[in-house]
């Protein structure tokens, strides 16, 4: 099954045509504890800050995410005409204008092409391109989240080889213990018989086998009983069954839609807390290296999953 993760570090970005400008929207996120919006907008697209909130909040979950929005005039491709019926009501203006002003020459023709009402000079339409620059952002959002979901296999990939290589340290204490003991025993029953020897020579010789092997079985119980793993061993377990789970389907909290990023911070929190536990339970150096290399892909994963939505 494909990992459904989404990263929270990814870009987007899309353009939007109108009449007489390009609109270009620009989305850099990256990883965040909450949704953190912050928007670079020029004035004139300061009525889409509202807009492309709504559709952000909509989107995406967490994430830091920077909203650039700019726009870029096209030159015009056509060359200006005169509008005879306007250049009547420009003359009888300017003869108007002449009765109180006899000297007043006549408009040059660069003039009447850019006179006011002959070419649109009423300034962009902000309705408009707040609402291009919404319709550019849905295409950013896409590719966004696109690569949010890209990045997010790569991490969630990365996460379960960490993940089997913990399964495999496990398997190997759980089945180390039994030789553990035994050579515990070993080193107890040598001791025991040096001990011996060296205060009571020859004292051998008055202790029962069975009395030596009572004292063997009870020391033996003790230390069985202080390196008991099992339970730690059992949790991490059950630690990697949920970590699998949230990594194969996205689902956290046993809902989707959680925040798979946050349960698996607290999972590793736990994952953590049990190799320590069983570094300081350890009987051998062979636990004491398990429990290190346990502790070192915990934290690979944890940072891993710093990125995770």
């Amino acid at each position: 099954m494909k990992p459904q993760l989404d990263s929270m570090t990814a870009f987007g970005s899309a353009q939007t045509e109108l009449d007489d400008v390009t609109l270009t929207v620009e989305l850099r996120s990256v990883n965040s504890r909450f949704l953190d919006l912050q928007f670079r907008l020029p004035e004139d697209l300061r009525l889409a800050e509202a807009p492309l909130r709504d559709l952000l909040n909509g989107s995406v979950a967490r994430g830091k995410i920077e909203v650039r929005a700019a726009y870029a005039r096209r030159a015009a491709t056509e060359t200006p005409k005169l509008d005879p019926q306007w250049l009547r009501s420009v003359a009888d203006d300017l003869e108007v204008a002449r009765a109180v002003f006899p000297g007043m020459d006549q408009p040059r023709l660069v003039e009447l092409l850019n006179w006011p009402g002959q070419r649109n000079n009423t300034g962009p339409d902000l309705q408009a391109w707040a609402a291009g620059a919404v319709a550019a952002a849905r295409d950013a959002v896409a590719q966004l989240q696109a690569a949010r979901r890209r990045e997010g296999e790569r991490l969630a990939e990365v996460m379960l080889d960490c993940a089997a290589q913990v399964a495999a340290i496990v398997d190997q204490v759980e089945g180390h213990l039994p030789q553990l003991l035994a050579d515990h025993r070993e080193r107890l029953a040598t001791k025991l018989r040096d001990t011996v020897e060296q205060a009571f020579p020859g004292g051998f010789t008055h202790i029962s086998g069975e009395e030596l092997s009572e004292r063997l079985s009870s020391e033996a119980a003790l230390f069985a009983l202080r390196i008991d793993v099992a339970e730690e061993l059992a949790r991490l377990r059950a630690h990697l069954q949920e970590l699998r789970h949230i990594l194969q389907t996205g689902e956290a909290g046993g809902k989707r839609g959680g925040s798979a990023g946050k349960r698996l911070d607290f999972l590793f929190q736990e994952m953590n807390r049990e190799a320590n536990t069983l570094g300081s339970k350890a009987g051998g150096m062979e636990v004491t290296r398990a429990a290190m290399d346990l502790k070192l892909l915990i934290e690979q994963m944890r940072e891993q999953a710093q990125n995770i939505e």
